[in-house]
């Protein structure tokens, strides 16, 4: 079984308190328990972190290919057996569903998975070149240290996501997880990659408050890359800071995602996508779905169906194995989506359904006579607030779609392939889906957005551009002849 005391943090191998003076409280965003208190770190538990990383990642680079690979099996075999510990965690942590713990769950096995064999893929090449005798090569190299930074809303899996990678390529890791999920964005992994032989060193984990330490993660010389997944807003704040110091960053931001509904779409298969897409997780995800359109000559029959399933949703604690729709993360969540609805009513449009809460319990609520214009379809929900927006051409739904800047995910619904795909060729965005919902990750597919949405791309082959770099080394076999500039000298 794994270590479940959460309350140090994780330092070169070492568990130890924090040096702040001041302490974090985690508590359970369903009914407000508390889970654990964690001494707060300091700049200089940080830059301990970051030493520690880069004194493990030198040996760690020159690691066989095998033993990484081994590690990352271990940490498969940790996490399966102590599935149960893990599901439990994100639901009294994340305020996770059942349902949305197994699957995110069985996401985070596969990235490690995918990640195993990543030190077999840090290929090289060998090149011709324009001088005689000189042979080219070309080798892939970790970056070093990576600073990675979680979310607090798919905390276990979209840490993992960086972290396996980072450490199958060959770099050592600081990981500051989000205040709302220190345990499951961070703390477990330490014990979890602990369990599997991790050497000391290369995965470090620091909890602390963002005024105390949030800058530094990103200013210290130590990293060469900070991966972060979070608001658009603390993403542009990130990149600013790597800039200054000329650090990559691998940024997964907002989203302000859409789904267009044709009017040749199977309104049935539509109306679940968008059940789907918007009330899972409480719609607490990058890509839930924030705008919903559909075609003016079938919105009345959607917008119907839609809500009659709506209302079967069951909404309030997480830990029931039927509950469709948990908690928001905390009650600033709530306050900020209400105040979008209530401005949105105040500009016309109307509460079909929910509207209520109940402490973080949020309840599945729809929106009808909305504009593209409403702070409810301006800002990103990040909660399970769902607004229909009729559409009277093609021509209009792209436009409304790509009318704000974020281009995270999408989808689209049409009975004809081609037509949908067409469509979706003219949303401006990293990741669209046909026929489907905008909330798909898969450990081998590209996962990223463009415009506010973000930089970079994770997941399959496409994240080693992000956590590593490349070396030209050139090799001359054979005394090179430096023409008139040697040859005037002799």
């Amino acid at each position: 079984m794994l270590k479940t005391d959460f309350s140090r943090m994780y330092i070169d191998g070492e568990w130890r308190k924090g040096s702040s003076d001041k302490s974090m409280t985690n508590k359970n965003p369903f009914n407000e328990e508390e889970l654990v208190t964690i001494q707060s770190a300091t700049k200089e538990d940080l830059n301990e972190a970051y030493e520690a990383a880069t004194r493990a990642q030198e040996k760690w680079a020159a690691e066989l290919p095998q033993n990484k690979r081994a590690v990352l099996e271990k940490v498969v075999a940790v996490m399966e057996e102590n599935k149960e510990l893990i599901i439990d965690w994100l639901v009294k942590e994340a305020g996770s569903t059942l349902m949305k713990a197994n699957v995110e769950f069985q996401a985070s096995i596969n990235i490690v998975k995918e990640a195993a064999g990543y030190p077999y893929h840090m290929e090289g090449k060998i090149m011709p070149s324009q001088t005689p005798g000189k042979e080219n090569r070309v080798y892939r190299n970790p970056l070093g240290v990576i600073g990675i930074i979680s979310p607090w809303n798919f905390p276990f899996h979209l840490a993992i996501r960086s972290i396996a990678p980072a450490l199958a390529t060959g770099n050592g890791v600081v990981l500051k997880p989000a205040t709302d999920t220190p345990v499951t964005g961070g703390l477990i992994f330490a014990s979890i990659f602990e369990a599997a032989g991790l050497p000391k060193g290369l995965l470090n984990v620091v909890v602390g408050r963002g005024s105390e330490i949030g800058d530094e993660i990103v200013t210290h010389p130590a990293p060469r890359l900070i991966s972060f997944t979070g608001s658009t807003e603390v993403g542009r704040h990130i990149g600013e800071l790597a800039g200054r110091s000329l650090k990559k960053t691998a940024l997964e931001l907002g989203g302000n995602n859409a789904l267009v509904v044709l009017e040749d779409a199977d309104i049935e298969q539509a109306v679940e996508s968008a059940l789907f897409g918007k009330f899972y997780h409480q719609g607490q995800i990058c890509m839930s779905l924030n705008r919903i359109f559909v075609h003016k000559d079938i919105y009345d029959k959607f917008a119907e169906r839609f809500i009659e399933l709506a209302k079967n949703l069951k909404y309030g604690d997480p830990a029931e194995k039927t509950t469709n729709v948990g908690p928001l993360i905390n009650k600033d969540q709530v306050d900020r989506i209400l105040k979008d609805v209530k401005a949105s009513v105040e500009q016309g449009a109307k509460i079909q359904l929910g509207g209520q809460a109940d402490g973080n319990v949020l309840e599945p609520t729809v929106l009808t006579g909305v504009t593209n214009k409403m702070p409810i379809a301006e800002n990103e929900i990040f909660g399970p607030v769902a607004v229909l927006i009729p559409f009277d051409s093609e021509e209009e739904a792209v436009e409304m779609v790509n009318d704000y800047s974020f281009g995270l995910s999408g989808s689209v619904h049409s009975s004809n392939i081609e037509r949908g795909t067409s469509f979706a060729h003219k949303i401006h965005t990293g990741m669209i889906h046909v026929n489907d919902q905008s909330v798909n990750d898969e450990a081998h597919m590209p996962f990223g957005g463009e415009k506010d949405s973000g930089l970079g791309r994770f997941n399959g082959e496409w994240v080693l551009e992000e956590f590593t770099t490349l070396k030209w080394l050139s090799v001359q076999h054979t005394p090179r002849d430096y023409g008139p500039f040697i040859n005037q000298l002799k």
